[in-house]
């Protein structure tokens, strides 16, 4: 398996550690990229993370056999947009975005007879910090990448997306788009909600500055996905809505009820409710090929 051309749509963490780990594999003889951001395309060429630089998402697609598409979920639908005239029609093109219906509305929309070269693809890998600078090629060694094929997908397009990402390192798993999504809002998307809103919460205090010179450890670990670019995750929680506002309304539940034990001076009823999460947290380990992607791609 060796690809003549990736054309990179979107040069930054993502793309370019998919584009770093494909040519250290070996998998891969040419790679162009293309960005939004001028600055960012030719930082992208300095770094040697794509061998040329394109202008439009059209350029960069023309002539590619594999593409990937690490742009926010938010601009996935102008890019298919871009692409549809020049792809290929034996093209496998993939995406990582962090929902997947909503991409795959977008593609519906906007691909006609180029949809069956698009495998929907999620890699739960990332850092705290974004952009091309920070790529690297072992980001997907030993992390989960999720696969959600579509009907019009062919089986040898599917075994050669998952060959793609096992190639450089990932663990591949098979989900449809409304199983990924709400598993997803739950053990990613709220997390990062709830991040967000404690540290909100506490900046909006008075006294805020002397309590952050005080956070130890809990506080670190805590909040560290808040830490997370704002562009894309405010497309991540509105992309998938639906999904992250019932595990907003089942937090609220949950919540609640420590509200009410602390209210009530009850006690007994405070300990049990810690314990029942203790015992799950304890128990729980993050499964083979996982990752912690929180403040980037997740």
């Amino acid at each position: 398996m060796k690809f003549q051309r990736l054309a990179l749509i979107g040069c930054g963490l993502m793309g370019g550690s998919f584009a770093l780990a494909l040519r250290k594999a070996g998998l891969v003889q040419h790679i162009v990229g293309f960005s939004a951001s001028e600055k960012t395309r030719q930082r992208a060429v300095e770094l040697q993370v794509i061998d040329r630089a394109c202008t439009s998402v059209a350029d960069a697609v023309q002539g590619a056999d594999l593409v990937l598409l690490a742009v926010p979920v938010g601009a996935m639908q102008s890019s298919f947009a871009a692409m549809r005239e020049v792809l290929h029609p034996n093209a496998l093109l993939m995406d990582v975005g962090s929902t997947k219906c909503d991409v795959i509305a977008s593609a519906l929309v906007t691909l006609g007879e180029r949809l069956n070269c698009l495998v929907p693809s999620h890699p739960i890998a990332g850092k705290e910090v974004a952009g091309i600078e920070h790529a690297e090629a072992s980001l997907y060694q030993a992390r989960r990448t999720i696969l959600t094929p579509l009907p019009q997908n062919s089986i040898g397009q599917i075994k050669t997306a998952s060959a793609v990402w096992t190639a450089i390192g990932s663990h591949v798993s098979h989900m449809t788009a409304e199983t990924h999504d709400a598993t997803f809002a739950a053990v990613s998307h709220l997390p990062h909600l709830l991040a967000f809103a404690a540290v909100n919460a506490l900046t909006a205090q008075p006294q805020s500055s002397t309590f952050l010179e005080m956070a130890g450890p809990g506080f670190r670990d805590f909040s560290r996905i808040a830490a997370s670019d704002a562009s894309v995750w405010r497309d991540i929680l509105s992309a998938n809505q639906a999904e992250v506002l019932t595990q907003v309304a089942h937090f609220r539940t949950a919540l609640d009820q420590f509200e009410n034990a602390l209210k009530q001076g009850d006690t007994a009823a405070l300990k049990q409710l810690i314990q029942q999460a203790s015992d799950v947290r304890s128990a729980w380990t993050l499964q083979a090929g996982q990752a912690c992607n929180e403040a980037s791609e997740d």
